[in-house]
């Protein structure tokens, strides 16, 4: 088996040039590799390089790799030719587990032995995913954050078939390019960072459905609250900090009794025509009128100057 260094990696396959994919693009573009991507969509490459040029000053301000250049983005007419030099892989197709098991096989037939197979799943089981692929060892999930040129979380995470040796790459290659990789440390659907996201996101379409409040007003019940201590503490340190100078153990004591209250409710509500409608009603008009790249833009710049504080706040763990 042979396999470049992490720290030698020199060219990316992508496949799958969607919100994820071109978001995978615009990062390792901007860490001066070359990126050889695929996608059978019509249009596909057009919209690619749309929205690597959309992100690129929000690159820029983060700082470009000295041989950086959107000049090295190429488009391969099939999913073979993408993947047949590359020094690692990265699949982004829709989640859809039929599909994405399909694509993995035939990335794993096509790819030059030992090169290292991730996919962007946001929860599906790697066991699951690389059970049709010839070799099996080399796939592991690396689970980006949109948007994947500035976050730099990527939770990896292995399948039963996983090589050790696998997983020890793909967390040195992310590393080396720029993101902070969080190996998962037992499989389970959603890994860690989306079963929270999910738990948060189903309480809120209760509150939609029972009248309780709007999406913006969800919105801002976080962004003025506890959103602002997790970018920075995450949710445990924060509720040490809540038990005063016990720390912790203050906090269980004084607030376990409410764990027995009805403040959650985890399962999902049912997603009827009204309950669509009224997110769609409202995050339209929280959008008030903005196309989705000006968002996008407006959300790097927010996301980029937090970025920049933590970094410069002594004693901070800035984003790698």
């Amino acid at each position: 088996m042979t396999r470049p260094a992490p720290e030698s990696v020199h060219r990316v396959a992508l496949v799958g040039a969607g919100v994820i994919g071109a978001g995978w693009a615009a990062h390792f573009l901007a860490r001066g590799l070359d990126v050889m991507a695929s996608d059978p969509a019509p249009g596909a490459e057009d919209r690619l390089r749309a929205a690597v040029d959309n992100a690129w000053p929000a690159l820029a301000r983060l700082g470009l790799a000295q041989d950086a250049s959107r000049e090295r983005l190429a488009f391969a007419a099939t999913l073979e030719d993408a993947v047949a030099e590359a020094d690692f892989i990265q699949e982004s197709a829709p989640e859809n587990e039929d599909l994405k098991t399909a694509l993995l096989a035939r990335i794993d037939a096509a790819a030059r032995p030992g090169t290292v197979i991730a996919s962007s799943s946001s929860g599906l089981l790697p066991s699951r995913l690389q059970r049709e692929c010839r070799t099996p060892g080399r796939v592991v999930v690396g689970h980006p954050f949109n948007p994947v040129y500035i976050l730099p979380l990527v939770e990896v995470v292995a399948g039963e078939a996983t090589a050790p040796e696998a997983v020890e790459w793909a967390l040195a290659f992310y590393r080396h390019a720029g993101k902070t990789p969080l190996r998962v440390r037992v499989e389970v659907p959603g890994y860690i960072s989306d079963r929270l996201q999910e738990a948060l996101w189903r309480e809120a379409l209760h509150m939609i459905v029972d009248g309780v409040a709007t999406t913006e007003e969800i919105d801002a019940a976080i962004t003025g609250g506890p959103g602002l201590r997790w970018a920075f503490m995450g949710t445990c340190l924060t509720f040490h900090l809540a038990g005063g100078e016990r720390g912790m153990a203050h906090m269980l004591e004084q607030f376990g009794p409410t764990l027995k209250l009805p403040w959650t409710r985890l399962d999902a509500p049912e997603l009827t025509d009204a309950l669509a409608r009224r997110m769609i009603e409202g995050t339209g008009a929280q959008a008030n009128g903005r196309a989705v790249r000006e968002i996008e833009r407006w959300r790097d710049d927010c996301l980029i100057r937090i970025i920049e504080v933590l970094a410069a706040a002594p004693g901070g763990e800035g984003a790698s």
